[in-house]
């Protein structure tokens, strides 16, 4: 009998003298610190909040990380500044969808600072008549030259990373920065819940290559959500999600450089939304519709949710719509051509079924060859994402 009870009073000891402090999470301290000037050699940023000075440049051959929960903040008033991943160099930034990691600035003011830029040598395609491996120079002031032959280029892991207030227009456009910048950026490079919000020009743009881009959400955005040219042809993309708020122009913005082109990038599960009264950035321009195709642009595309492109009657009468093909010649090769699907598409809230932008031609849904490339649904659902902390800013969700 003694040894039992001395055995149930050791056990009675154990469970209550563990105190409560015990189970609860340590709390971490941020480290901080200045991130300037040029990358020499691999460097590991530990959780903390950093500050972003200048146009600081990843060369070949360097791998840069931040761990999950780290804040980058730029102050717009030190100059120009951004995040550039030069070829060979790797960018690895893989956050958890509780504890993202956020680029933002001190201001809050969109076009405050370059956003992330990285540079590959995947294939691009820009004119119909150069020889292969194609190259081209960068539209972000840095006259980069990207482009290649190399498909899997690996420029490193984005995962759960938020870009907030960036996509800086310099000089009347003749120099300009996107939330993203992929430049020639391959398929080895990882991109997942990736968040653009409230830049001053497009979300994500793709400047030809090969990579592919999961779980995305570009939020208030001023020009377009999602935006390629130079051949973009990244296979494996799904899950986009585009709230367009205040002042926008397209959902997706789909262009070849002019080049009709035997290959098209191929994206799941979309949704396009837009608030009323977002008007349009430039309000000599007809930019309000869904989704746009001009010179040459094409793609596959399915399971698509479209809500709220309705027309514009302040301060500028523009006609809003689900899909506009510019011009004529895209309409040609790229709709008469079967190179361009779109598959289960719903659509409410939006005035205009198909827009002409050139206006010299009349768009239905037996214009798309064969006629099964165009099929609506009221049953899409469109981009399935699971909201959380990285989807969330200032206690609001961008999951409208």
């Amino acid at each position: 009998m003694k040894k039992l009870v001395f055995s149930l009073a050791i056990l009675a000891s154990i469970f209550t003298g563990c105190s409560d402090n015990e189970d609860e999470t340590p709390v971490r301290t941020p480290a901080t610190g200045e991130i300037t000037g040029n990358f020499t050699a691999n460097t590991t940023y530990a959780f903390g909040n950093y500050t972003l000075k200048g146009m600081v440049q990843i060369p070949a051959g360097v791998t840069v990380t931040f761990e999950a929960g780290s804040t980058i903040t730029s102050d717009a008033t030190t100059g120009e500044n951004g995040l550039i991943v030069l070829n060979g160099g790797k960018l690895i930034a893989n956050g958890t969808a509780s504890e993202p990691i956020v680029f933002t600035t001190i201001q809050k003011t969109p076009g405050d600072w370059a956003g992330i830029i990285m540079y590959g040598d995947a294939p691009i395609v820009n004119s119909a008549t150069n020889p292969t491996p194609q190259t081209a120079i960068s539209e972000d002031g840095l006259t980069k030259t990207y482009g290649g032959s190399n498909p899997t280029h690996n420029g490193g892991s984005l995962k759960y990373v938020r870009v907030e207030y960036a996509g800086k227009v310099i000089t009347t456009n003749n120099k300009e920065h996107n939330g993203f910048s992929f430049y020639s950026v391959g398929s080895g490079t990882t991109l997942e819940n990736l968040v653009s919000y409230k830049g001053n020009d497009d979300g994500f743009e793709f400047y030809g290559g090969t990579a592919s881009l999961k779980n995305a959400i570009s939020y208030g955005n001023s020009d377009d959500a999602f935006d390629w040219q130079d051949g973009w042809r990244g296979q494996d993309n799904t899950n986009w999600y585009a709230y367009q708020t205040v002042k926008g122009n397209y959902g997706i913005e789909a262009e070849a450089k002019s080049v009709d082109n035997a290959f098209w990038p191929v994206v799941s599960n979309i949704t396009l939304k837009r608030q009323v009264g977002t008007i349009t950035e430039a309000q000599s321009e007809v930019q309000l519709d869904a989704i746009q195709f001009k010179k040459h642009g094409n793609g596959y595309y399915s399971n698509i949710v479209i809500d709220g492109y309705k027309n514009q009657t302040t301060p500028t009468a523009v006609n809003g719509g689900a899909i506009q093909i510019l011009d004529l010649i895209t309409y040609n090769s790229q709709v008469g051509g079967g190179k361009i699907k779109l598959t289960d598409v719903k659509i409410t809230n939006t005035d205009n079924l198909f827009i002409s932008g050139a206006n010299t031609f009349t768009m239905s849904a037996t214009s798309f060859a064969p006629t099964t490339n165009w099929t609506t649904s009221t049953t899409a659902t469109g981009a399935s994402l699971t909201n959380g902390a990285w989807s969330t800013v200032n206690g609001a969700t961008l999951l409208q």
